[in-house]
């Protein structure tokens, strides 16, 4: 959540598929907003594996609006780059299937976000919160895509992306942020499929501009 000039947002998130993902945002102009992620998920289950690490970059516009300037909308578009990996066996531990790709994505996202504080009573203190919402249009594809070592047809997908998050004050910048929505894929495919509900719990920082970005 950007609001003016000099911002920084970042945060570090995680969900139950221990997928953990680093953000950042900053404020490069009074309207200019850059964007920058990585995620990276490594399993070893009994039956799978998965190992996947993908980043992401990209740029757009901020603004508030409303009466009182109490509400905000950003704006991005960007590319992501990474590589992915899943590994299928018995429980003897014998290797069924290997499925291994280069991943690009292109996507647009919407963000709008509540200014204004909200707060509940909880273990004898006051908690401040907001809440906003997102929208994310992607477009991924695999330039490389190989199946137990040898090289197949690669796939493309779209997935839209609707979630909601509430931002819960801790102490000074420091915020609890839940984030929860489903992400559809538009496209029957085999490999390249949505991973349908999103759900993650993370800390995020707010600092810089006027001081009016917590």
């Amino acid at each position: 959540m950007l609001t003016q000039k000099g911002e920084f947002s970042g945060g570090l998130h995680t969900n139950w598929k221990a997928n953990v993902t680093a953000q950042g945002a900053y404020a490069a102009g009074e309207h200019v907003g850059i964007i920058a992620s990585g995620s990276f998920l490594h399993t070893n289950g009994k039956r799978k594996v998965y190992d996947q690490d993908f980043g992401e970059v990209g740029a757009g516009y901020y603004t508030r609006f409303g009466a009182d300037q109490s509400r905000i909308l950003e704006v991005y578009a960007g590319a992501g780059y990474g590589k992915g990996k899943r590994t299928e066996r018995t429980r003897a531990g014998e290797v069924t299937e290997t499925v291994e790709a280069r991943l690009e994505k292109y996507f647009a996202q919407v963000n709008y976000t509540k200014k204004d504080r909200e707060e509940f009573e909880f273990l004898g203190r006051t908690w401040p919160f907001r809440y906003g919402a997102a929208l994310r249009l992607s477009y991924m594809n695999t330039p490389e895509l190989r199946l137990n070592g040898q090289r197949i047809p690669g796939e493309d997908n779209i997935f839209f992306e609707p979630v909601t998050y509430t931002r819960i004050g801790l102490v000074g910048p420091l915020k609890f942020q839940t984030m929860s929505g489903w992400n559809f894929g538009l496209k029957n495919r085999k490999y390249l499929t949505a991973g349908n509900s999103v759900f993650s719990l993370g800390l995020i920082i707010n600092v810089g501009g006027d001081g009016r970005g917590d």
